[in-house]
């Protein structure tokens, strides 16, 4: 009995020594692929980083050309890519007249603009007009509210202190501040695609889209069109060899049935040739996008860099 008992307890011993070498393989095992996993994470990462910066500096280079007063809209120097290593840049050059300029428009007490464009869309007419009288409250340099409007006291009811600024806006990331924007921006989440801080102004109708336009010279969409196309050319591709852009703004007036005379404050919002220009650059490599947008002032002859924004693209 003596023997077999201490048998048991050797074969007992000897299992519980295999289960721990076994664990402690199993453990190793466990820890050699969370390092490997660590070592492929971090390599991952530096390619990443690699890529990234190869894209931003092609992007630069893009940025170089548009920005050369030589290079023409249509020229085909603004795209350049390498089908072997998949590298090069694509860039646009525009005019940043094709937005709504915020600041004068608000300035200039253009309600029935902000009115027609808000309510078109979506926003109640009296949520629009208290909207409209918080960004005049905003960039003016009193603290008197006007009539729907919000000085220091509302923004400070909210728990916001030091607004609004009393100043034009330097960016559209402040017009977000503004009383009522989270609304507008419920309902038109791309509104900044439609606005500007930079431009002389004026819709460049050389460059504004048909809806715009449309919405400016308060006439039916087709006329807008018309406008478009005839700066487009023959092949209706914007920035093309046939283009046509207008030299001055009466012959863009005569297709939208403008007179300066009689439709005079309508025509006040309208222009042609901006001279302040955006230049959207792309730099990509196989793995990887970078997007940089600058805005200058007169960029065919003493350029002044108003903006500089830099971007990730997934």
């Amino acid at each position: 009995m003596k023997t077999y008992s201490r048998d048991r307890f050797v074969h007992s011993k000897r299992g519980a020594a295999l289960m721990a070498v076994l664990w402690l393989i199993a453990i190793l095992a466990i820890a050699s692929m969370t390092a490997l996993r660590v070592v492929f994470y971090d390599v991952d990462i530096s390619v990443s980083k690699n890529e990234g910066s190869r894209a931003g500096y092609l992007a630069e280079m893009g940025i170089a050309v548009g920005a050369n007063p030589a290079v023409k809209r249509n020229d085909p120097i603004l795209n350049r890519l390498d089908e072997e290593t998949g590298e090069g840049f694509e860039v646009e050059i525009s005019s940043e007249g094709q937005r709504f300029n915020i600041n004068a428009i608000v300035m200039q007490g253009d309600s029935d603009l902000l009115n027609t464009l808000f309510t078109d869309w979506g926003m109640e007419l009296e949520d629009s007009q208290a909207l409209i009288d918080a960004l005049t409250d905003w960039i003016d340099e009193d603290d008197e509210a006007s009539l729907n409007g919000a000085e220091v006291e509302d923004y400070e009811a909210e728990g916001l202190i030091n607004q609004p600024f009393n100043r034009p806006f330097y960016a559209l990331e402040e017009v977000r501040l503004v009383r009522g924007m989270k609304q507008l921006e419920a309902l038109r989440p791309d509104w900044r695609d439609w606005f500007t801080v930079w431009s002389s102004g004026q819709l460049d109708l050389n460059d504004a889209p048909a809806e715009l336009i449309a919405i400016a010279a308060e006439c039916p969409i087709e006329l807008a069109e018309l406008v478009v196309e005839s700066v487009c050319g023959d092949d209706t591709i914007r920035d093309t060899e046939d283009d046509l852009p207008f030299s001055d703004i009466a012959a863009a007036l005569d297709i939208l049935g403008l007179d300066p005379e009689a439709d005079a404050e309508i025509v006040s919002r309208l222009t042609v040739n901006d001279p302040v220009t955006r230049i959207e650059s792309i730099g990509q490599t196989m793995a990887a996008k970078r997007k940089i947008t600058v805005i200058l002032r007169n960029r065919t002859g003493r350029p002044a860099l108003l903006e500089r924004t830099e971007e990730i693209i997934p």
